[in-house]
């Protein structure tokens, strides 16, 4: 079975034709030699795939007849990608909410909150520094 076909069947990609784009960009290897999309794949190869900034790590145990269920994945490949790789996701989601480029607009109603506490916080500081003086 082609490389784009069964990453279209076992559910990573949801086009064919994004799993062929994805394999022309060389965001995938089969046993660390990149693919290209005609490449066959046989049972106890190992694919990475690079998807959503993780390196996902598989392989192939079984080739699927056609697209199978969300549920029946788990029968045609074994997911070895390491833990540490969906953390560091989770950590690059959290920084993207928190960081807002400079001059884009004005502050939300919680930027100018956590503004004005920090300026409490210097005040009240100051006012310390002075008394103790």
């Amino acid at each position: 079975m082609r490389i784009d076909k069964f990453l279209w069947c076992v559910r990573y990609f949801k086009t064919r034709s994004l799993a062929a784009e994805a394999i022309k960009k060389g965001h995938v290897s089969v046993n660390s030699q990149t693919a290209k999309a005609s490449r066959d794949v046989f049972p106890s190869d190992k694919i990475v795939l690079r998807k959503d900034q993780i390196n996902y790590e598989m392989v192939v145990l079984d080739l699927p007849p056609n697209r199978v269920g969300a549920k029946l994945v788990d029968m045609y490949i074994k997911d070895t990608t390491p833990q540490e790789a969906f953390d560091h996701l989770e950590l690059l989601k959290l920084a993207k909410q928190h960081y807002r480029a400079k001059g884009q607009g004005r502050p939300t109603k919680k930027d100018r909150r956590d503004i004005e506490d920090y300026v409490e916080d210097i005040d009240t500081d100051d006012e310390t520094t002075e008394k103790q003086a």
